[in-house]
């Protein structure tokens, strides 16, 4: 007998889950690499290099994958957004224009437009995290809707959740805008 398609869509969860927490790890690690080579390495760097010559389109891409995903799993899986997560879909939803707009234009000046809006998504996706893994009595949600420490997410050990994968999407972008601002490869 066929799978429907709700059950069809819902096999996928874990596998895609686990493919994420995966992928949020490595781009962790590579987030702490250039940030150290940018601060600690030596001037000519071929990976900074990159990310400096390609920052627009890299950050394109993971807003865009940000969003996608924020929406496929709460549009598609109906995992309800809680509070905390709305703040952070007003600051990281805008990256994906001001990032394709800026990639189409050539316009590196970008920062100046997404770095606050990156901050302040950064401080409630900070808040969020600490919520979630150290101080469930803190939450600002209360039991009449979406909790903000529900785990709708656990992989890896329990490391990587959705606010994890939102933080690490912050991360990613406040690189890249470090690494292209900062990083001068002619030096």
């Amino acid at each position: 007998m066929p799978a429907s398609g709700v059950e069809y869509m819902y096999s996928f969860t874990e596998p895609l889950n686990f493919i994420l927490g995966i992928s949020a790890i490595i781009l962790q690690i590579l987030c702490v690499f250039a940030l150290t080579l940018l601060i600690f390495g030596p001037k000519q760097n071929k990976f900074l290099h990159f990310i400096k010559d390609n920052f627009l389109l890299l950050g394109f891409i993971m807003s865009l994958l940000a969003t996608g995903f924020s929406l496929f799993y709460s549009n598609v899986l109906h995992y309800a957004p809680c509070y905390l997560c709305w703040w952070q879909r007003i600051f990281i939803f805008p990256q994906v224009v001001l990032f394709g707009m800026a990639y189409f234009k050539n316009d590196t000046k970008i920062a100046r437009y997404s770095f606050p809006l990156l901050f302040i998504g950064t401080l409630f996706s900070l808040y969020q995290n600490f919520i979630y893994y150290f101080g469930e009595s803190s939450a600002p949600c209360d039991a009449s809707g979406v909790s903000c420490t529900q785990r709708l997410v656990s992989e890896i050990g329990g490391y990587i959740s959705i606010p994890m994968l939102c933080l690490t999407s912050f991360a990613v972008l406040i690189i890249l805008l470090l690494v292209a601002r900062f990083y001068n490869k002619e030096s």
